[in-house]
């Protein structure tokens, strides 16, 4: 005889009661899933309507708590379901792209010794301490978790072999495109599947987009400071790239109308939120500015937002998206999973217009064929079985814990830091000295540290340094910091 539960009616729910199987094909939990996701297709579950608590629904059909958890976690995953903190679980309000799997009409196809960049990046990848790495733009090993990447990665090694043998779609892994349709649309960004190609990080989206929109000689503007390993890819293109001045708030924007109206760029590469190196976040009034730019002088604006899941809602700090203005007309948003999943899977993706996004695939099929799929299908399983959200959460918890002590003992040791966001990895420090003479004397001591010279186009000696402050809990640092800085000082 089949050992059954009987599934009694959720409340708000005239249909007749489902059964749940304990020796069907398929789990309880994919049971649940699917049960609810059919009732709210069918609006037999409304937009706005409660779930049963995780401990009434439980106990009602006699599974166990744990079961509901990841069941109501898949669906918050897949859009069907949002958690609201201290009050439960409710039907997600669906966009008309998301419920109807997000089709859209296919566009038609469209015609060494020296510090820089190369010695930081060098040295990145040494397999250096964490704790002895403030200089790095990654979370420790330990901070990150290592068994939800390996399990996934062994759900996927157990799939179809024919599936891991082949190359995968140019455009990216559908499955994940359309896990990223709504990713994007909880950022107020609506972009179907078709408007997503995945790439092996930003650092690949960026380089597919330069190589597309420049030609030798046109100008390319950066946030100064940045990111700094796209100023020498960009260079290497022929492109003359120029920084516009970062503030707290975004760009100086009658810089940035001023040195348009001058150079007229063909690109702004720009990070709107948790800026890269100083974690601040652009304000609603200067994404608008910056947008209405870009439409006067008619360039395109890049959206890196690696560091997206790293920042925990406009609650805390101001968090505006130009996509979400634009609705990526003239903007390009870029993201990724290296900063909080894992450097080595590799996977990025660009999201854009359809059209702009059939022409990125076919650059990027002619260049490197397609992106790894297996590390597209990890990422997938992990975002669309919820894991993900729990996950993150943990990780801007880790980086609260240690943020402000770690700016109390920089200033300790005698730097200031005057630009102190709440959320982020990274502190903006500034030291009073020459930080390229600080980095020497670091790796002369095994600490590989991050001067600000490297974070401008001009590549000038700064003051300033990136500080990680998920790599600092080597006392040593500190010690070699106070020391150095103190010597520069009496010297």
């Amino acid at each position: 005889m089949t050992n059954t539960v009987r599934l009694r009616k959720i409340p708000t729910l005239d249909a007749a009661p489902q059964v749940l199987s304990r020796n069907a094909g398929e789990s309880l939990v994919d049971q649940i899933v699917r049960t609810v996701q059919s009732r709210i297709d069918d609006k037999l579950l409304r937009t706005g309507a409660r779930m049963p608590s995780i401990r009434q629904f439980a106990d009602t059909h006699r599974v166990s708590r744990f079961t509901v958890v990841e069941a109501y976690d898949r669906l918050v995953a897949q859009g069907f379901l949002e958690s609201r903190r201290g009050s439960g679980f409710y039907v997600r309000e669906r966009s008309p792209m998301i419920a109807a799997g997000g089709a859209v009409p296919r566009a038609s196809d469209a015609p060494p010794s020296q510090l820089d960049v190369v010695w930081l990046v060098r040295n990145m990848f040494r397999q250096h301490p964490a704790e002895s790495m403030p200089g790095s733009g990654l979370l420790p090993s330990d901070w990150l978790d290592g068994e939800l990447v390996a399990n996934a990665l062994r759900a996927v090694s157990r799939q179809n072999q024919n599936l891991l043998l082949q190359y995968g779609n140019p455009q990216g892994f559908l499955p994940l495109r359309q896990q990223l349709q709504l990713k994007l649309a909880e950022l107020e960004i609506a972009a179907a599947p078709e408007q997503f190609v995945t790439t092996a990080g930003v650092t690949q989206a960026l380089d597919l987009i330069a190589r597309h929109f420049l030609q030798p000689g046109d100008t390319i503007f950066v946030d100064d400071p940045a990111w700094f390993l796209m100023f020498g890819s960009f260079a290497m293109l022929g492109a003359k790239v120029v920084g516009i001045p970062r503030l707290p708030d975004g760009p100086d924007v009658a810089k940035l109308a001023e040195l348009a109206a001058l150079h007229k760029p063909k690109l702004y590469v720009i990070n709107s939120v948790l800026h890269n190196p100083t974690s601040t976040s652009l304000s609603a009034a200067k994404a608008f500015q910056v947008l209405k730019i870009a439409e006067q002088h008619d360039f395109t604006i890049v959206e890196d937002d690696i560091y997206c899941d790293m920042h925990p809602g406009s609650a805390v700090q101001p968090a505006t998206r130009i996509a979400s203005l634009d609705q990526l007309q003239r903007v390009i948003y870029l993201g990724g999973f290296s900063k909080t999943l894992a450097a080595n899977l590799r996977v990025g993706f660009i999201a854009t217009s359809p059209d702009m996004a059939i022409r990125l695939s076919d650059r990027k099929m002619l260049s490197a064929l397609t992106t790894t799929e297996i590390g597209e299908r990890v990422v997938y399983k992990i975002l669309s079985e919820g894991h993900y959200r729990k996950h993150v959460d943990r990780l801007r918890g880790k980086l609260d814990a240690v943020r402000e002590k770690t700016v109390k003992q920089l200033e300790r040791a005698g730097l200031t830091v005057d630009i102190a966001a709440p959320v982020g990895m990274f502190v903006w420090a500034d030291a009073g000295c020459d930080t390229n003479l600080l980095t020497e004397k670091g790796m002369e001591q095994g600490y590989l540290l991050a001067p600000g010279s490297l974070f401008s186009p001009a590549q000038l000696p700064s003051t300033r340094m990136r500080i990680n402050v998920a790599c600092m809990s080597d006392p040593g640092v500190l010690q070699s910091l106070e020391r150095e800085i103190r010597l520069q000082q009496e010297g």
